[in-house]
C-alpha cells in the first residue's frame, strides 16, 4: 500500500517536471521567433508611418547603392589603379581624393535639389539623373579597353557624383520625415545606418571574390545594377507635385538659401559641432593606398589575395553594423559628447586622402618600397586622437531635442514657396 501511495505521489512530480520543460521549450521558441520577427515588424511600422516607397528608397540608396556598391567598387578601384593604370601609392591616394570630390561639395547639390525643381518635382528627377549617370560611367569603365588614366578618372568621378546626388536626395527625404515625425528620427537614422552597414558588409565580403573570378572591368559592369535601382527609386518615390513654380525666382532663392545657411551656421549650437566634425575629418589622415600596395606585394608584404583584401575591409563594415545596433538599442538617448569621445578614442587606436598622398610621397612609399610605411601609420593614429581635445564644442544637450529655435523652423507662405515637407533644408531656405 505504501509503495502504491509513493508511486501516486511521484507521478504528479514527473508530470509537473515534464510540463515545466515543455513550457521552457515553448518560451525559448517564442522568444527566438519574436527576435527574428522584430526587424520585420520594425520595417512594417516604418513603412506604415512613413510610406513604403521612402523605406524602399533608403534601403536602395544607402544599402545597395552606397553600401553594397561602394563596398564592391572600392576593392575593384584599388586593383584597377594598381594593375591596370600602374600608378604609385601616393598618386593613387591623391586620385582617390579626387574621386571623392563630389562628396565634398554635397551642400551645393542639396541647394540645387531644394531650389531648382524639374518637371514639378524636387527629388524624383535627381534620383533618375543620378542613376543614369552611374550606369553610364560604370559601363564606360567596363566596356572600354586601355582607357586613358584621365578618362578613367573622369568616369570614376562621374560614378561617385551619381552616388553623391542620390545621397543628397535621400538625405532630403530623411530630413523631411524627421521634421514631420520627430519621434521616429532615431529609427530613421538607424534604418540608414543599418542599410549602409549591411550593404557594405556584403559588398566588401564579395568584392575580393568577384575581382578574382571575373576581373575589375566586369565588376565595374556589375556596378551598373545598383545605379539602375536608383532610377527605380526616382520612379516609385511618393512626392508632392509642384504647381505654378516660377523659374525666374531661382536666383533669388539661391541667395536666400545661402543667407539662411549663413544665419544658421553663425549660431553657437550649430557652428561648434560643425567645427568639431570638420576637425575630426580633416585630421583623419588616409593612407589606405599605401597599406593596400604593401599587403598585396609579393616581396615586401604578406601578398594577400583578393579574397583576403575584401575580408579585411568587411571587418570595418562589421564594426559599423555593431555600432549602429549599439546606438539603436542602448545609446540613442545618451549625450553626443560622451558617444563621440569613445568613438574618437577607438578610431585613433585602430587607425584626408590628399594629405595622406603627400605623406606617402614624402616618406618615399612606392609600389615596391615600404620601409617608412610604419611612420605614416603612427602619424595617422596620433592625428586621430587630437579631436578628443575639441569635444567641448559638442553640446551636452538632450540628443532628441532640436538645436534650432522655433523661429528658424517657421516657413513663409507664398504661391511658389514649398511647404517644409518638400524641402531638405526647410529651416534654412524658408527662414529668411
Amino acid at each position: 500500500m505504501m509503495e502504491e501511495q509513493e508511486e501516486k505521489e511521484t507521478k504528479p512530480l514527473h508530470r509537473d517536471s515534464a510540463c515545466s520543460r515543455h513550457m521552457r521549450r515553448n518560451n525559448l521558441k517564442e522568444g527566438f521567433l519574436e527576435l527574428m520577427l522584430r526587424p520585420i515588424q520594425w520595417l512594417k511600422m516604418l513603412s506604415e508611418e512613413l510610406h513604403w516607397s521612402f523605406v524602399l528608397g533608403v534601403v536602395i540608396v544607402y544599402g545597395i547603392s552606397q553600401g553594397f556598391g561602394v563596398g564592391l567598387s572600392r576593392v575593384s578601384t584599388q586593383y584597377y589603379m594598381k594593375d591596370e593604370q600602374k600608378v604609385q601609392p601616393s598618386q593613387a591616394q591623391v586620385l582617390i581624393g579626387i574621386i571623392h570630390f563630389p562628396w565634398i561639395v554635397k551642400p551645393l547639390w542639396g541647394l540645387l535639389t531644394d531650389v531648382v525643381p524639374i518637371l514639378g518635382y524636387r527629388r524624383r528627377p535627381y534620383f533618375i539623373f543620378a542613376g543614369v549617370l552611374g550606369v553610364t560611367s560604370m559601363l564606360v569603365l567596363s566596356l572600354h579597353k586601355n582607357l586613358n588614366l584621365a578618362f578613367a578618372l573622369l568616369s570614376l568621378v562621374a560614378g561617385s557624383a551619381g552616388i553623391a546626388f542620390a545621397d543628397v536626395a535621400i538625405d532630403a527625404c530623411v530630413t523631411q520625415h524627421t521634421i514631420s515625425y520627430p519621434s521616429l528620427a532615431g529609427d530613421m537614422q538607424s534604418l540608414c545606418g543599418l542599410s549602409s552597414s549591411i550593404g557594405a558588409l556584403l559588398g566588401f565580403s564579395l568584392s575580393g571574390f568577384f575581382v578574382h573570378l571575373v576581373g575589375t572591368k566586369v565588376v565595374f559592369g556589375l556596378l551598373s545594377i545598383p545605379a539602375s535601382l536608383v532610377v527605380l527609386v526616382g520612379i516609385l518615390l511618393r512626392e508632392s507635385y509642384m504647381r505654378n513654380f516660377s523659374y525666374k525666382t531661382v536666383k533669388e532663392k539661391f541667395v536666400d538659401a545661402i543667407k539662411a545657411m549663413w544665419t544658421t551656421l553663425k549660431r553657437r549650437d550649430v557652428w561648434r559641432p560643425c567645427m568639431y566634425m570638420y576637425l575630426s575629418l580633416a585630421l583623419g589622415l588616409h593612407i589606405h593606398e599605401g597599406m593596400f600596395y604593401w599587403y598585396t606585394d609579393a616581396k615586401e608584404g604578406p601578398s594577400f589575395s583578393q579574397e583576403v583584401v575584401g575580408s579585411i575591409f568587411s571587418v570595418g563594415a562589421l564594426g559599423s553594423l555593431f555600432g549602429v545596433l549599439l546606438y539603436q538599442n542602448l545609446l540613442k538617448s545618451h549625450p553626443f559628447r560622451d558617444i563621440l569621445f569613445w568613438a574618437q578614442l577607438l578610431c585613433g587606436l585602430l587607425s584626408s586622402a590628399w594629405s595622406g598622398g603627400l605623406v606617402l610621397h614624402m616618406l618615399k612609399v612606392t609600389r615596391t618600397q615600404f620601409d617608412n610605411l610604419w611612420i605614416a601609420i603612427v602619424i595617422r593614429s596620433l592625428l586621430r586622437l587630437i579631436p578628443i581635445g575639441f569635444l567641448f564644442l559638442i553640446p551636452r544637450s538632450d540628443p532628441n531635442l532640436s538645436i534650432l529655435p522655433s523661429e528658424l523652423l517657421r516657413t513663409k507662405k507664398g504661391n511658389d514657396v514649398l511647404e517644409p515637407e518638400n524641402i531638405e533644408m526647410a529651416s534654412l531656405v524658408n527662414s529668411i
